[in-house]
C-alpha cells in the first residue's frame, strides 16, 4: 500500500427518523483507545442521548486489529457492524464514526435500525474532507564526505525525512522514505555516486 486517505477534519450531521433524532460524527482517530475516548467524550456531550453506537478502522484500512464497533444496547447487528460496513466501503483509515440517537419513541425495526445507522453514516462520508497518509519506511546509508552533495540532492528530490546524521569518518544516515519512492532513490543514489552509496532497509 503507498498509502490511504484520511478524513480532514470532523463531519456532523442530523436527522430526523420516525420522530428518532440520529447524530453521526465521522472524525479522524489514530489507535481504537483514542476512538473509544472519543465516543465517551461524545456520551458526555449528550447525557440524555438513548444510545451512541460507534464504529472505527483505527489504522490503515486494510488492518483488521484496527476495526472495532459496538451496538450500545441496540440489537445486535444493527448498529455498529452496519456503520463499519460503511467505513470499510469508504477506503478511508484512521477513522472513527459516532452516531448519537436521542429515542422518539417509535420502535424501528432490525432493517430500520441498519438503514438509520448505515445511512447516517453514508452520508457524513460523502460530504468529510479527506488527505492523503503516504506510508513511510526506514532506511539507512552512508557515504564518503565526497559524495554528500550528490547524496543531498537525491534525498531532496524523493522527499526523504533525514531522522539522524553523524558526521564521523564517514556520514550515517537515518531516514524515512515513502516506500513507493525507495526504489527510485536507490536507483538515483547509485547512478550519482557510481555505486559507491547504497540505500538499505531498516524496517
Amino acid at each position: 500500500m503507498k498509502g490511504y486517505e484520511i478524513p480532514a477534519e470532523t463531519q456532523v450531521i442530523s436527522e430526523e427518523i420516525k420522530k428518532s433524532r440520529f447524530i453521526t460524527y465521522v472524525g479522524h482517530k489514530v489507535g481504537l483507545a483514542a476512538s473509544r475516548a472519543w465516543w465517551a467524550e461524545l456520551r458526555r456531550e449528550h447525557p440524555q442521548a438513548r444510545h451512541l453506537g460507534w464504529a472505527s478502522i483505527a489504522g490503515q484500512p486494510d488492518d483488521g486489529q484496527q476495526y472495532g464497533f459496538s451496538d450500545d444496547g441496540e440489537p445486535a447487528g444493527t448498529t455498529g457492524k452496519p456503520m463499519l460496513a460503511q467505513l470499510q466501503g469508504s477506503g478511508l483509515g484512521e477513522v472513527t464514526a459516532v452516531v448519537v440517537r436521542y429515542y422518539g419513541g417509535i420502535r424501528l425495526g432490525t432493517g430500520g435500525l441498519v438503514r438509520a445507522y448505515g445511512g447516517g453514516v453514508a452520508q457524513a462520508l460523502t460530504q468529510v474532507s479527506r488527505c492523503q497518509v503516504r506510508l513511510l519506511s526506514l532506511f539507512s546509508l552512508s557515504c564518503d564526505y565526497g559524495d554528500l552533495e550528490p547524496v543531498q540532492w537525491c534525498l531532496k528530490t524523493a522527499e526523504a525525512e533525514v531522522i539522524e546524521c553523524h558526521y564521523q569518518e564517514r556520514i550515517r544516515w537515518q531516514i524515512a522514505c515513502a516506500a513507493d519512492m525507495a526504489p527510485t532513490l536507490a536507483e538515483e543514489l547509485a547512478q550519482r555516486t557510481q555505486g559507491r552509496v547504497l540505500l538499505l532497509s531498516t524496517s
